[in-house]
């Protein structure tokens, strides 16, 4: 029996180095190996001790204050170097090439500048516009503009109404007669007063228009141009624009009434020299063409207006062409203002 033991220990032997017994030495390797990452990622995780949470001794320990005289000299060093021959922490060399950049640089920007400008004042005119296709119809202006658009005044205080009336003699001056015969012509046509035939840089001459042609309201009747009477005057001009024909060959006119409230308070209207635009004053050649260009006016005198009464009037042109009743622009073809008169 004796040997049948000693076979079967020899057995047990063969079966220890058989393949299934390697096999279950690697897989307790294996377990080994991710058990040692487990503890290392274990490791990472773990609370910071608090000598780590102490970020006082991670913070810059500041610089030693400095004195004054350590102050001055790092400034001194700054501006020259001795040692590295450098002037304000640069070389001769260094200085010298950034010199020449910019100077370079903005020679070349001075030189681009000037040829667009060159360019630009080549391909336009100075006497008239290069693009003059959408030019709106002409608006209109009024004398006196002093409290914006109000005529406000008693015709016994003359206080209320001495600012008008100078308003008025600054607004007429270059109409005095005198002014008018030494420098413009005498037109007589009731037609436009061309000029195109003339080259483009010669002046062109203009028509007269006198002080004296607006009766009643010129200043030199009655100085106070009706305000002291309760009948004040207006002045109105219609814009200038280069080169623009009113009319489409008739003369354009001029109407005033009441725009709100009863229109008997506003009474009679008259009108200086006459309701009308000439057509000889047309058309504008600019202000280097047309240097003694007086611009036609039309006077309007209340003779009638009601007596404390807040009367909102509308002066406005009539023509082919004019656009009076713009909901956008008020001075379109027409001015509005008001009229508050007393005794």
């Amino acid at each position: 029996m004796e040997p049948t033991s000693a076979a079967g220990g020899a057995g047990e032997e063969q079966l220890d180095n058989q393949p299934g017994n390697s096999s279950q030495k690697g897989t307790q390797h294996k377990h080994g190996h991710e058990l040692e990452e487990e503890q290392e990622e274990l490791a990472e995780h773990q609370p910071l001790e608090q000598e780590d949470l102490n970020f006082e001794k991670w913070k810059r320990k500041p610089l030693p204050k400095r004195t004054l005289y350590q102050t001055i000299d790092s400034v001194k060093t700054y501006l020259w170097n001795a040692e590295t021959k450098e002037f304000m922490g640069r070389t001769g060399k260094s200085w010298s090439l950034i010199l020449l950049f910019y100077s370079v640089l903005y020679l070349f920007l001075a030189a681009m500048f000037g040829g667009c400008m060159c360019c630009l004042m080549w391909s336009i005119s100075p006497y008239h516009p290069t693009f003059n296709d959408r030019v709106m119809p002409p608006g209109m202006t009024m004398a006196p503009h002093l409290d914006a658009h109000d005529i406000t005044f008693n015709a016994s205080d003359r206080k209320s109404w001495k600012k008008y009336a100078r308003s008025m003699d600054e607004y007429l001056k270059p109409y005095n007669d005198g002014v008018q015969e030494r420098k413009n012509i005498h037109c007589s046509q009731e037609k436009y007063f061309m000029q195109d035939h003339l080259e483009e840089t010669l002046e062109r001459k203009a028509c007269q228009f006198k002080r004296s042609w607006l009766g009643e309201c010129s200043g030199l009747q009655d100085p106070h141009y009706g305000y002291s009477l309760g009948k004040p005057c207006v002045f109105l001009r219609m814009n200038r624009i280069l080169g623009y024909l009113p009319g489409q060959g008739k003369a354009i006119n001029v109407t005033c009434g009441v725009k709100k409230g009863n229109p008997e308070a506003l009474g009679e209207v008259e009108f200086f020299p006459k309701s009308l635009f000439d057509l000889k004053y047309y058309p504008y050649y600019g202000k280097l063409r047309h240097v003694n260009y007086s611009a036609p006016v039309v006077a309007v005198r209340f003779a009638g207006v009601q007596y404390d009464a807040h009367i909102y009037v509308k002066c406005k042109l009539n023509g082919k062409g004019i656009i009076n009743d713009s909901p956008t622009d008020r001075y379109l073809g027409a001015v509005s203002f008001t009229l508050d008169i007393g005794a």
